[in-house]
């Protein structure tokens, strides 16, 4: 029996748990200057992806949504859908990504199911996901994000 084949436990010198943050903060410091997103003229290296994270955790903090809320998400793969995935769990919350070709209905009941608290909806599916507040008993604290591409028609 050879070293290689003893269990020795994972500890804090051989194994650290993988996590999407850990990830993107690891490809920050290693591929920087890379792109990371690139959305019609518009490009990102995994650093802004990742300072742009912890701003946006920031901001998500400071209105009060942490640990155990849920944040949803309305919106097309633009480089926000992106960054959410990192920026909802870094604030501690939890992301819920909508499906953007569901009707009002189901997205009202996906909202209250998941007990949303904030909603960032892409301007595109600001029409749909209005018509599902309005059905809504209690409405989450919606953020609309501007795709700068889409409004000019540039996609």
């Amino acid at each position: 029996m050879s070293i290689f084949d003893e269990d020795l436990g994972a500890n804090a010198a051989n194994f650290v748990p993988l996590s999407p943050i850990s990830m993107l903060r690891r490809a920050a410091m290693v591929y920087g200057d890379k792109a990371a997103v690139c959305y019609g003229d518009r490009t990102l290296t995994w650093r802004e992806v990742f300072y742009r994270g912890v701003n946006v955790a920031a901001a998500l903090n400071a209105r009060g949504i942490g640990r155990g809320d849920t944040v949803a998400i309305i919106s097309a793969n633009i480089p926000e859908m992106f960054e959410a995935h990192y920026a909802v769990p870094m604030s501690g919350a939890v992301l819920n990504a909508i499906n953007i070709r569901l009707d009002a209905a189901t997205i009202a009941f996906i909202l209250e199911h998941g007990e949303a608290r904030l909603v960032l909806v892409d301007r595109e599916f600001g029409p749909v996901t209005e018509q599902a507040l309005a059905q809504m008993t209690s409405a989450p604290e919606v953020i609309y994000i501007d795709d700068a591409d889409y409004a000019e028609g540039k996609l």
